[in-house]
């Protein structure tokens, strides 16, 4: 068979496949903080387009994909999908392997496929600017591409112990003309209330969303945009799954096994979702969800209403959480640190459709270096988590024939100095501390599930 199925142009789908009136208990309603009471877009307008709260509140399966958001995807859409057979060869494996390559993107990971349409439906409503954050820097950077697409302004925070770490990603988005700043910053009064009581801190996810949200609130050009854990960012990311199953049906071939790493849970879902009908429906399919042993969300996490970020600003979203006051290590997975997960692979954790695991950054690193060696492709240190999950999976029984479909999120070649931190031995295995966690989650909202 080929190496690689490629789609043409002209079979991209037409269509973001939403999930969750499939959802066999559905989804809880994010909360007002104020009220505990379920949260209407009203009160979300001020930091969002209606054309996307439309979207995360939408019960339709399946939602247009609008044709100028089209003809920017058409860049690199339809992505490659891929059989690892060379991998496999060096597994001693019977397990076919193929993987979704969504490193071809203009900045090299899945995340412009719903920067794209946000930027679109910002520009549609007169929107002059945007605010994010980021965390390794890949939605800065897919954020900036697609905000020059549409001739908007783009303010990102960036995580601190990312933005030293990975100085190219700040250099990806200052050429695509965004404003670039660390986060926890001094723009802010988030931000310098946190680098008064921790000057040393390295950031976080959650730090830096309360920051970009109180820049968008500020300003009445201005709306926000998040990269992850949203419902309208994985509809925009189920085209990766919905273009797979058109070319895993070309091969031939079905997938027994899913895997993708989470970290907010975008690029799994992604590439999973879309097979979740299937799965209702009788198929057997394992859906593995990789996640570093240093911010375990899914694995040691509650499931609780939370904010999603550390000023609590945010309505309370029903999710696996770490709490919002969780700041991780510095691993050098940097958009793997979130401290909840999306609501949607919250779901689905619940309802034993997701399997998590939790791994440790060295095996993830060696992973890594296994598939550049046989494929090719250096992978981004957040999707060596998927690979890491895929030899697991490939080698458990390797004498058992199965599909193996994995999302590679992201390539690594503006991640060569942790990569450099690895091979010099400076890199270390870390589990966080249930203590530390215990602590984080002693601070969550008080709200009942039921």
């Amino acid at each position: 068979m080929n190496k690689k199925i490629v789609l043409r142009d002209d079979e991209m789908p037409t269509q973001w496949y939403n999930v969750v009136p499939d959802l066999p208990k559905g989804l809880r309603p994010p909360l007002d903080p104020a009220t505990n009471l379920p949260m209407g877009p009203e009160k979300l307008a001020a930091v969002f387009p209606m054309g996307l709260l439309e979207q995360e509140m939408s019960s339709q399966r399946f939602i247009d994909i609008p044709l100028e958001v089209m003809e920017i995807l058409k860049i690199w859409r339809p992505s490659p999908l891929v059989r690892a057979n060379n991998l496999e060869k060096a597994l001693n494996t019977k397990a076919k392997i193929f993987f979704k390559n969504e490193g071809v993107s203009p900045v090299g990971s899945h995340k412009p496929n719903s920067a794209v349409a946000q930027a679109y439906y910002n520009k549609r409503e007169g929107v002059k600017r945007l605010t994010t954050e980021t965390g390794a820097g890949q939605w800065g950077c897919a954020l900036s591409f697609a905000t020059s697409k549409f001739n908007l302004e783009c303010k990102v925070y960036m995580v601190r112990v990312s933005y030293d770490q990975k100085p190219y990603r700040k250099s990806i988005m200052q050429t695509f003309g965004a404003n670039v700043v660390a986060s926890p910053s001094q723009e802010t009064a988030t931000g310098r209330g946190i680098l008064e009581k921790m000057p040393d801190t390295p950031g976080s996810l959650g730090i830096a969303i309360s920051e970009a949200l109180e820049d968008a609130a500020s300003r009445d050009d201005t709306k926000y945009a998040l990269g992850s854990v949203l419902n309208h960012v994985i509809l925009h990311q189920t085209i990766i799954g919905l273009e797979a199953k058109k070319q895993m049906a070309l091969a031939g071939e079905y997938p027994d096994v899913i895997v993708g790493c989470c970290g907010g849970g975008s690029n799994f879902a992604g590439l999973a979702v879309p097979y979740v009908p299937d799965f209702l429906e009788g198929k057997k399919i394992r859906f593995v969800g990789a996640e570093p042993a240093s911010c375990p969300t899914l694995t040691a996490g509650l499931l609780a209403y939370d904010f999603g970020d550390v000023a609590q600003t945010t309505p309370l979203l029903c999710m696996y959480t770490l709490g919002h006051d969780f700041i991780p290590p510095g691993i050098h997975a940097g958009g793997l640190r979130y401290h909840g997960m999306a609501p949607i692979v919250s779901a689905m954790v619940e309802e034993k459709i997701i399997t998590p695991v939790k791994l440790q950054q060295l095996e993830c690193f060696q992973a890594g270096v296994l598939f550049a060696k046989t494929e090719g492709i250096i992978p981004a240190p957040e999707t060596c988590h998927a690979i890491r999950s895929v030899i697991i999976e490939a080698t458990r029984e390797p004498e058992k024939p199965q599909t193996i479909l994995f999302n590679l999120s992201g390539h690594g070649l503006i991640d060569m100095a942790s990569y450099d931190k690895y091979f010099a031995g400076q890199l270390h295995d870390y589990d966080y501390p249930e203590e530390a966690i215990a602590r984080s989650m002693a601070n969550l909202p008080k709200v009942s599930l039921s």
